[in-house]
């Protein structure tokens, strides 16, 4: 939805400055352009319609930046002085109850606004928020917001996405819950088969989900709220805003949660502890500065994704395959633990500089650090995966007996990067952006295995008296990237006519090296190394028919390269993998009226160099390479607005992605001729529906998503069927009383029916009747050998009640 800005002229005892106009000029040349990414706290450069104008309405700075200027200047040296305040408008329209917004850009957008966020329960992660997108089929191991989960879009994963916050760099998909609380959340949008060339991302060949946080209030006050839910959830929130310091223009604000429940499968309890801090500055020449901080620890028991035969003996007997309350026993819930701390740090600037110039400037930070556990065997048994007898020794003993903690340990995963960039109004036509980017990305690794605590507990892995196998073995993995960038944005046909074209370029050089000890003495003969280049089109077409119609066409290549933490998973001494590329084209119409609005795109991309993981046991991946794909599809999203208080809204993609490569199975060293099979992980079919219903201070949201039936082996044979998950909100409003602003109650259920599905592979197999690398638990049952993939599951059925309000 484009700005609306509103002009009031009052006489003022002197003349505006020629500085003073032209800052203001540039202001609202940059506010529809450039200067809206800074704006918005660096957000529309990764969702580019919350820019965007509509035709004939408010244009970008270069097409009338010229004749405004002149028209001014000449009225205000003709005339009395003048002084000239600008106010800005940016509430975007919004269908569904806010499912979905009304876009503009030249490419798919798909986005929930915060009227939705605020119906949903406080627990949700982004992705609870963007289930019902059309585009995107999304997976929760837990309703409770203790972990993330992941993607499947367009017949790519979350793997081949953008995952921003504030148009950073954020956490992988399975750990989006540590970046940002909901309530500060403003918005979370998908552009699935997009990534502006400006934006931080290595990995947007399935596009970018970008979340907007929260802006702190110009008068001091917070809000609280307080859930309470099945499994023994218990959550409390608490923001309290500084409101304008002074007459300085800085705002901010301070948030902290802490939320504890049970697991839903099996045995253990989880734990989390949250910080949200944001800073703003805002100048009145349009140049704003803005900070955004989170700290996150939690310690949460690891699921155990189960196999097809666990999961087919937990729907037709109960029986579950979650951790073991039983103190003795290897899969202890102790013993399957992940404890984690994690930084996120954002700080996005953007200058208004004369002469129709802007700079914008985006450092990021992200650091990391924990160990996960997992059962390790017992001595003396045997590992039905590897058919060995289970072995351990300490200070040169071999030992006779005890439970083992075998660990996943990440003394570092840290990313640090900035992004730079010089705007240019080069006429009232074309606006021109370059600029720079720079990351460096590095995980230290390694793979200890300790003895188990008497208590059943797993050991610190830096605890020297239960190490065992020693010296351990680890590896340093990363990579340092070097890109330049330019684009160029051409408005034209009294701005019904929008190109935008850009180009970057992407120098990688990627290390993985291997390490042994204590002291992490590199292992000779021992690592790898590749200095790779991706060039990277874009071009992008919209015109707007009229004030109801637009049609758009987007072209662009998008590559991914293996993560710092896929290339600790793979072996120091073998060959990298080559970076997937991608070409994409899209072809789309939206249409609105003050009734209903209708999005839809057509697209189609050829991938070569895929790359998938596959799932390697208690959160480890290990990544391969499995040729060419194509996809294409189309994607429908229907809205309407409110009519009596009911505003619904519908959504369907149709995806036909195929495998254009036979694979070679290294297990059994066989071809798999997998060529023209439906690709893996890609469901043809995915629809949703929606409802909401308000009616003075009473709410109500329902939502069903549909996903069809796919394949999760690259031989597909194995395969899982369509599946139907459902949510619906109830709250109340209440008059404002005393100090409380906006008392509301409010009641969040998912799964209401109790459906027992999978919702999804966790990673890609060759065969379904693969044997898994790593043992398989269920409960207090001796480890098992598994076949085939292994999958999440839809948690049962979920009731949480929250109270909150504004003060």
């Amino acid at each position: 939805m484009p700005s609306r800005f509103f002009f009031v002229r009052r006489p003022v005892g002197s003349a505006l400055t020629y500085r003073q106009r032209l800052a203001t000029l540039t202001c609202l040349a940059s506010v529809a352009g450039l200067c809206a990414s800074g704006a918005e706290v660096g957000q529309a450069h990764a969702a580019a319609s919350q820019s965007a104008p509509v035709a004939g309405k408010v244009g970008h700075g270069p097409a009338k930046a010229g004749k405004t200027a002149k028209a001014r200047n000449s009225s205000l040296q003709s005339s009395r002085a003048e002084e000239i305040s600008v106010a800005s408008n940016r509430t975007a329209r919004s269908g569904g109850g806010g499912m979905m917004r009304l876009e503009v850009a030249p490419h798919a957008v798909q986005t929930v606004t915060k009227d939705y966020i605020n119906m949903r329960s406080p627990t949700s992660t982004p992705l609870d928020l963007v289930k019902n997108l059309p585009s995107l089929n999304v997976m929760t191991p837990d309703a409770s917001g203790m972990q993330g989960g992941a993607i499947q879009s367009r017949g790519l994963t979350d793997l081949d996405m953008g995952l921003m916050v504030d148009g950073a760099p954020a956490a992988a998909a399975k750990y989006m819950t540590e970046d940002i609380d909901s309530e500060n959340l403003d918005e979370v949008s998908v552009t699935p088969g997009s990534a502006s060339r400006d934006l931080p991302t290595m990995s947007a060949a399935g596009g970018v989900l970008n979340s907007r946080t929260h802006l702190p209030s110009s008068k001091m006050g917070g809000m609280v709220d307080f859930s309470y839910g099945t499994n023994n959830l218990s959550r409390e929130f608490i923001r309290l805003e500084s409101g304008e310091i002074g007459k300085t223009g800085i705002k901010s604000y301070f948030s902290f949660s802490n939320t504890h429940d049970r697991s839903w499968m099996g045995a253990g309890t989880n734990q989390r502890k949250h910080i949200d801090f944001g800073v703003r500055k805002d100048w009145e020449n349009g140049s704003n500065a803005h900070l955004f901080l989170s700290w996150n620890s939690e310690d949460f028991v690891i699921d155990n994704y189960p196999t097809a035969a666990q999961f087919y003996n937990y729907k037709h007997t109960g029986n579950g395959y979650g951790r073991s309350a039983n103190p003795g026993n290897v899969n202890y819930w102790k013993n399957n633990n992940d404890h984690w701390n994690q930084i996120f740090l954002t700080a996005p600037v953007h200058i208004v500089l004369p002469k129709k110039l802007t700079f914008d400037i985006q450092p990021y930070f992200s650091f990391g650090q924990g160990w996960d556990a997992s059962p390790g065997g017992v001595i003396g048994t045997t590992n039905p995966a590897t058919n060995t007898t289970v072995t351990a020794s300490s200070g040169g003993n071999t030992l006779q007996s005890g439970n083992l903690t075998n660990f996943f340990l990440e003394n570092e995963a840290r990313q640090v990067g900035v992004v730079a960039k010089l705007g240019y109004d080069i006429d009232r036509h074309n606006h021109v952006s370059f600029g720079y980017w720079y990351e460096n990305n590095q995980t230290i690794q390694a793979y200890p295995q300790s003895l188990t605590m008497a208590n059943g507990a797993a050991a610190s892995p830096n605890w020297a008296q239960y190490q065992v196998n020693t010296p351990m073995y680890g590896q340093t993995a990363g990579y340092e990237l070097h890109s330049l960038f330019i684009q160029d944005q051409a408005r034209y046909l009294d701005n019904r006519l929008v190109i935008n074209a850009g180009f970057k370029f992407v120098m990688s050089n990627a290390w993985n090296k291997g390490w042994s000890g204590n002291n992490r003495n590199l292992i000779s003969g021992n690592s790898s190394g590749s200095n790779t280049t991706e060039p990277l089109p874009q071009l992008s077409i919209s015109y707007q028919i009229n004030d109801n119609n637009q049609i758009y066409v987007n072209a662009e290549g998008d590559y991914r390269q293996p993560s710092a933490t896929d290339m600790g998973w793979m072996s120091a001494s073998g060959p990298m993998l080559k970076n997937q590329y991608s070409i994409k084209e899209e072809l789309g119409y939206r249409y609105h009226n003050k009734y209903v609005m209708v999005d839809m795109s057509l697209f189609n991309y050829n991938v070569t160099n895929r790359i998938v993981d596959q799932y390697m046991g208690m959160n480890q991946f290990s990544p391969m390479s499995i040729g060419n794909q194509t996809m294409r599809g189309f994607d429908l999203m229907v809205a309407g607005t409110s009519i009596h208080g009911f505003s619904p809204y519908a959504s369907i993609e149709y995806l036909h992605a195929t495998q254009d490569s036979d694979v070679k199975d290294p297990y059994d060293n066989t071809l798999i001729h997998s060529k023209g099979t439906q690709a893996i992980m890609a469901p043809r079919v995915m629809a949703n529906f929606g409802l909401t219903y308000t009616y003075k201070g009473f709410f109500a949201n329902g939502a069903v998503h549909y996903t069809g039936p796919q394949s999760v082996s690259i031989a597909n044979d194995q395969r899982i069927p369509g599946y139907v998950t459902n949510t619906l909100s109830l709250g109340y409003h209440f008059k404002p009383f005393s100090f409380l602003k906006s008392p509301t109650f409010k009641l969040n259920f998912t799964n209401l029916t109790g459906s027992i599905v999978r919702t999804g592979a966790m990673g890609a197999v060759y065969r379904g009747s693969d044997l898994n690398s790593h043992p398989v638990w269920s409960g207090s049952s001796a480890a098992a050998a598994g076949y085939g993939n292994s999958f999440m599951v839809e948690p049962r059925f979920t009731m949480v009640g929250s109270v909150s309000t504004s003060f």
